[in-house]
């Protein structure tokens, strides 16, 4: 039998309606993958703001820069490194679970947040403590920056262009999986 136009139009639109709908089931790893992406925007974003930041208060109000290299440092102690963490646990879960720990797009990005740890904790987190200071002391002193403040300063710069660099190379081997899936 067959069935009247208007009836097999409404089936047609039915079956489309029902493949366009999300699937109910949201996988675990899909979470976790939301998580770790969440987590690069919070370790991460930030820090690219950082030179305009950093230049702005120094060209407008050069008082605030012992603020500025203490704010640094807190955003370091309290959201880049604790991020950096999920961002590193949640990428082993995703390789673990798929097996893709022989990808280069998997292992140079598992190098790069190594470094990254190694940076922010080693090298940038203390040069902004010094930088802080000196700041303080050259601000109490009255007789502008002193050139111990500005070799801190440049780097700060230098280890921090590197850093972005390193989170930009990772990202772009993330996306573009060089080698396949």
């Amino acid at each position: 039998m067959k069935l009247p136009k208007s009836r097999a139009g409404l089936g047609n639109r039915r079956r489309a309606w029902e493949s366009s709908r999300m699937p109910v089931a949201i996988r675990f790893y899909d979470v976790v993958l939301s998580v770790h992406i969440f987590a690069v925007v919070v370790a991460f974003g930030v820090v690219f703001a950082y030179p305009v930041i950093d230049a702005q208060i120094k060209r407008a109000n050069p008082e605030q820069l012992p603020a500025l290299h203490r704010l640094h440092l807190v955003l370091a102690q309290k959201v880049i490194t604790p991020a950096m963490a999920v961002v590193l646990l949640a990428g082993v879960y995703l390789a673990i679970d798929r097996d893709l720990f022989s990808k280069v797009w998997v292992s140079v990005p598992l190098v790069i947040i190594f470094v990254l740890f190694g940076l922010t904790g080693g090298v940038l987190t203390p040069t902004d403590r010094k930088l802080a200071e000196l700041a303080e002391r050259d601000l109490a002193a009255g007789a502008g920056f002193s050139g111990e403040y500005k070799a801190q300063e440049v780097r700060a710069a230098q280890f921090g262009s590197l850093a972005l660099l390193l989170v930009v190379v990772a990202i772009f081997f993330m996306t573009t999986k060089p080698g396949g899936y």
